[in-house]
């Protein structure tokens, strides 16, 4: 699926939200990135498969 180069991460990798933004809804609140992937802006995933990938910000330093 994706063009560039060098070629985004896949959507199995560790690095998969790396991959270029090919169409983007922030009034819906995600993104569909170059390898099947939508990103929502909670920073929940949605796998090419239909796997769930949770939220997972960073901790916030006190």
């Amino acid at each position: 699926m994706c063009s560039h180069y060098p070629v985004c991460p896949s959507a199995d990798s560790p690095d998969r939200e790396a991959s270029h933004v090919i169409a983007s809804h922030p009034d819906q609140g995600w993104s569909l990135l170059c390898n099947g992937v939508v990103l929502f802006d909670d920073t929940g995933l949605l796998l090419p498969d239909g796997t769930v990938v949770a939220p997972h910000r960073a901790p916030v330093a006190a």
